[in-house]
C-alpha cells in the first residue's frame, strides 16, 4: 500500500531535514515547495506563489501515489482542516498517510532560523520575529492523528 508522509512543523523545526532523510531511505520521493519556489524565483513570503507549488505538488502526488509509489510532502500542515483533507484524498486512493510532527520550542526555532538565514540568499531568509505570530495560528496535532496508522513525533 503506497504511503503519504506529511512532514508537520513551523518553519526551522526540521522538516527538510526529516524529509530527506525519509527519502534516502527509501521512502518515497520528497516534495518541497520552498525549494520549487527558489528554483521558480519566487519569493518565500510570496503566498499566491505558495499556494499555486503546493497544489501543484499535490496533483503530483496524487499521480504518484495512484501509480503505487510513496510521496514525502514538507508542506507544514499547519492546520488539522489541511491534514484532514490530504488523509482524506489519500486514502481514497488506497493509500495509508503518516504523520510525522516535528514539535520544537520557538526559542529553538528562532535560534535555527538565525542559524539558517546567515548561508541563506537574501530572498530565501526567514524574519525569526515572525515565528511567534506563526505559532500561534498553528494547531498541533492531537493525539488521535499521532495515534499507530496515523503518524508519529520523531525523537
Amino acid at each position: 500500500m503506497p504511503i503519504l508522509h506529511l512532514i508537520c512543523g513551523l518553519p526551522g523545526s526540521g522538516k527538510t531535514t526529516l524529509a530527506r532523510q525519509l527519502e534516502n531511505q527509501g521512502k518515497g520521493l520528497r516534495l518541497s515547495p520552498d525549494e520549487w519556489m527558489s528554483t521558480l524565483g519566487f519569493q518565500l513570503y510570496d503566498e499566491g506563489g505558495r499556494a499555486r507549488v503546493e497544489q501543484l505538488q499535490w496533483r503530483l502526488a496524487q499521480r504518484l501515489l495512484a501509480a503505487g509509489n510513496d510521496v514525502i510532502l514538507e508542506n507544514g500542515f499547519w492546520s488539522r482542516e489541511e491534514r484532514d483533507s490530504y488523509r482524506a484524498v489519500a486514502q481514497s486512493l488506497g493509500c495509508e498517510t503518516r504523520l510525522h510532527y516535528l514539535d520544537v520550542p520557538v526559542e529553538e526555532l528562532q535560534r535555527r532560523i538565525i542559524a539558517r538565514n546567515r548561508d541563506a540568499p537574501a530572498d530565501a531568509a526567514v524574519d525569526p520575529n515572525d515565528l511567534l505570530a506563526w505559532s500561534k495560528m498553528f494547531e498541533p496535532p492531537t493525539t488521535d492523528e499521532l495515534a499507530v496508522g496515523h503518524g508519529t513525533a520523531p525523537p
